[in-house]
């Protein structure tokens, strides 16, 4: 049974002193939001109120937000309304995703404009059945099976440990208004179907399906957090660097756990489509994967994974440089590349070259006359003799004149056309 106890009890359970902390609300007008925005109110806690009106179902959109507004000026809670317009330009699909992630990128917004310390909603025990059964359906893992966290990322869901009934309940008593979405009561989605069809059989085979779900959920949950922190442990015993970044991984290794702690290791590294996970567990070296946060590589019996930022960078494929007074200016914004080229200097007869100077990335058939040694030699035949990884080498730049002369590979070896004899015309080049 919901109470106001209950609810607060459940909130100080991952907020120690909930009193001390602000909240985003994010309120539609339905019982699941509504009941959460007077819970609030009657715990005396200090939050605001988010409302999207996505302008989906007519005039019904405009009566959702006309009742969230009217309750937050009648209790003086501070609303901030996000209207929907053709500029947001919604898809002819998916369009649960994009509503998704633009109401999420508005209450972001307003969070951060506000400075509250935490966003809000309102899900509950039967979004976490649902949730459950889809990720059943996708075999998404012990993560997926464990269904939507309390908290986690600034965001707190307090009505998870109760079900629709039991909010509508708390609603019918305390008398809170409220709408009814009717496009919930429609099938043309993955989750209304499980939800009016699945689970009401699943409640008919035995009633108290719902209670022992919640149980089962928290050993699930309990059951993750120790499946990673035992992945954390495994990944340090597989790893062959001492590095934090990049992390090098044992292929062979790895290949010999079991299904489940590869799939848990490539997940903490953002890796959740079970196709391309497939594709990992067979790729020879050369293979490199993408997702938004790491690029990962196959080189010869290592799996490297490194952050995305380094491959963002790494994709800048030439960098004009400027000589002021004998020294090199490089532009602003970047850092990374150069600060990694170690140490090296040379010198190099401005009479030889063209300017400005600039930096590139390796390209096909590049070819350079390494200072010290007699004739020239392909970049990559350079980059094999070095013995240089995959990733060491999207690493390496090629200082080059305005000609596209190779004035040497960076940090390793300078070309010896380019090398100065004259004090008079040499620009040294320290890095």
């Amino acid at each position: 049974m919901l109470t106001v106890l209950k609810f607060q009890n459940i909130l100080k359970r991952f907020l120690p002193l909930p009193h001390q902390k602000t909240y985003l609300l994010a309120v539609s007008g339905g019982v699941d939001s509504m009941v959460l925005a007077e819970l609030f109110r009657f715990s005396d806690l200090k939050f605001q109120v988010a409302h999207m009106n996505y302008h989906l179902r007519n005039e019904d959109s405009n009566l959702d937000q006309k009742l969230v507004a009217d309750f937050c000026k009648r209790h003086q809670i501070p609303f901030h309304l996000y209207d929907v317009s053709e500029k947001d330009q919604r898809p002819e699909n998916s369009i649960q995703n994009w509503a998704r992630d633009l109401r999420y990128q508005f209450f972001r917004q307003v969070q951060e404009k506000e400075n509250l310390d935490f966003l809000v909603t309102a899900h509950h025990l039967n979004d976490q059945l649902e949730t459950f059964i889809i990720n059943l359906s996708k075999a998404s893992g012990v993560r997926g099976l464990s269904g939507i966290p309390q908290n986690g990322n600034e965001i707190i869901r307090p009505l998870l440990d109760f079900s629709k009934e039991e909010i509508y309940d708390f609603a019918k008593e305390h008398q809170i208004d409220f709408r009814e979405d009717q496009s919930n009561q429609k099938t043309d989605y993955l989750r209304n179907k499980i939800r009016h069809h699945i689970v009401p059989e699943l409640e008919k085979i035995n009633p108290d399906f719902l209670t022992n779900f919640s149980r089962s959920i928290q050993f699930i949950q309990q059951a993750k957090d120790f499946i990673s922190d035992s992945v954390d442990g495994k990944i340090e015993l597989l790893k062959t660097n001492s590095n934090d970044t990049p992390i090098i991984i044992d292929k062979q290794k790895f290949s010999e756990e079991s299904e489940l702690i590869r799939y848990e290791i490539l997940r903490r590294f953002g890796f959740h489509d079970e196709r391309e996970m497939q594709k990992i567990f067979t790729a020879q070296t050369g293979g490199s994967f993408f997702n938004s946060e790491f690029q990962l590589i196959i080189n010869r019996n290592e799996l490297i994974f490194s952050e995305k930022l380094q491959v963002r960078n790494e994709q800048l494929k030439e960098i004009t440089l400027q000589i002021v007074e004998n020294e090199i200016v490089i532009p602003d914004g970047i850092k990374m590349e150069i600060q990694e080229f170690g140490n090296c200097f040379w010198k190099i007869d401005q009479h030889k070259i063209q300017l400005p100077i600039k930096l590139r990335k390796k390209k096909e058939g590049d070819l350079f006359f390494p200072i010290g040694m007699i004739g020239k030699k392909k970049i990559s035949k350079f980059f094999k003799d070095e013995k240089l990884s995959i990733l060491a080498k999207q690493k390496i730049w090629l200082l080059c004149d305005a000609d596209d002369q190779i004035l040497g590979v960076l940090p390793f070896r300078q070309d010896g056309r380019s090398a100065s004899e004259n004090l008079e015309t040499e620009l040294i080049l320290d890095i």
